[in-house]
């Protein structure tokens, strides 16, 4: 089944089915999709409106034409959505642009607010206090910033790094001090519809970004072991090398309130130590370089409700490993250690609602006089170095 033909259908004609992960449908889906990655689709299908036609769709349409000859659904109408999600996002983003020419005479004669002033404005009422004085309050608490940086605010599609960097547009417009912006962008090899929707996203909201391009994706597509933690360290060092070049002295990361949480449990019960996510660190690679973290304090619900409210589309990560129908989840066990990690403290806060802030807080009331080791510089302690003079 094409756009176009889905179209013409009413709503209460068929049901659209997401049956990617869970990790990948949460990045964003179409609007009135409802999400059972296969296994789970495949084990209640007897739960699925018979007298509705049933639409199937996946990344790039793919496995969702294979799924929907499945004998399973023997005596079903269902069909699959040609070109899957990323499919839908190239038209929407050609509806966006055919609409907002459309609007441009209005816009010049005043009549209609651009799409962007919408999303600023939405930060500056609606979302206020979930977003904005969280995001002003760590800069302040962890002193983020100081009179004369010039800052790299380093973009990667997603719905964080987007919204770090309209945050950091309001706080300018404050004017309580000098600082400098660049709004950077590295391609590491994204296909041409996901280089198409980051720039296509940033023109919608004014964002003036720097782009610039990388073969990382090349050199880890063959990697077998721990391919993004490899990624992960090399666009670091590509983003510092290029904020340095452009003359910057510090890079903005998007990390959130809940990936600090789910990065202490996950070091914890995955990695046998207790760290944290710090909200901002001097780099050992690049002298007079800083990494800081404005979002620290933003809860990732609220960002979801935002990107929401605005209708906003973003990407995940989209490498080679997530940009394709391998991974829709075709034996229902693909969920990454983060995700399960999310789910294990949704579970701990149906009993306690206090988890998420006690977890946050862990790290900053540790009594190093009841712990049995800790490192400091590299260095190993133990209680036992000064435990008989104590005595």
């Amino acid at each position: 089944m094409t756009f176009e033909e889905l179209q013409k259908l009413r709503p209460e004609d068929y049901c659209l089915v997401d049956i990617r992960s869970e990790d990948n449908a949460a990045y964003g889906m179409i609007p009135g999709a409802i999400h059972l990655p296969e296994k789970v689709l495949l084990e209640e299908i007897g739960k699925l409106p018979e007298k509705k036609t049933v639409i199937l769709y996946c990344a790039r349409g793919i496995r969702s034409a294979e799924l929907a000859e499945d004998p399973a659904f023997s005596g079903r109408r269902v069909e699959s959505l040609e070109g899957g999600y990323m499919g839908w996002l190239v038209q929407n983003m050609k509806a966006q642009a055919a609409l907002d020419s459309a609007s441009s005479p209005q816009k010049a004669e005043g009549k209609a607010e651009s799409f962007a002033l919408q999303v600023e404005k939405s930060i500056r009422k609606k979302f206020h206090k979930e977003l904005f004085t969280p995001f002003a309050r760590a800069i302040n608490d962890y002193e983020l910033l100081s009179p004369g940086d010039k800052v790299a605010v380093c973009i990667s599609g997603g719905k964080d790094s987007t919204l770090m960097a309209k945050l950091f547009q309001e706080l300018r417009r404050h004017d309580k001090f000098p600082f400098e912006l660049v709004f950077l962008v590295m391609d590491p090899g994204y296909s041409p519809v996901n280089r198409k929707l980051i720039e296509h996203n940033a023109a919608r909201l004014d964002i003036p970004v720097t782009v610039f391009e990388s073969t990382i994706f090349d050199a880890v597509y063959t990697v077998d072991k721990n391919p993004c933690y490899l990624c992960a360290r090399m666009r670091r060092g590509y983003l510092y090398n290029r904020a340095k070049e452009l003359g910057c002295n510090k890079i903005a990361l998007g990390h959130h309130y809940d990936d600090v949480i789910e990065t202490i449990l996950m070091g914890m019960l995955y990695g046998g130590q207790v760290q944290t996510m710090m909200p901002k660190l001097h780099s050992t690679n690049f002298e007079g370089m800083e990494l800081i973290r404005p979002m620290y304090l933003i809860r990732e619900e609220d960002i979801i409700r935002w990107r929401d409210y605005n209708g906003l589309q973003f990407l995940q990560c989209a490498c080679r490993f997530t940009d394709t129908c391998t991974t829709c989840d075709p034996d229902g066990r693909t969920v990454s250690k983060r995700m399960e990690i999310k789910h294990l403290i949704s579970e701990l806060k149906k009993v306690n609602p206090s988890v998420e802030a006690n977890i946050f807080r862990s790290v900053e009331n540790v009594n190093l006089s009841t712990v049995i080791c800790y490192k400091q510089d590299g260095v190993r302690h133990s209680f036992l170095e000064n435990y008989s003079e104590k005595g």
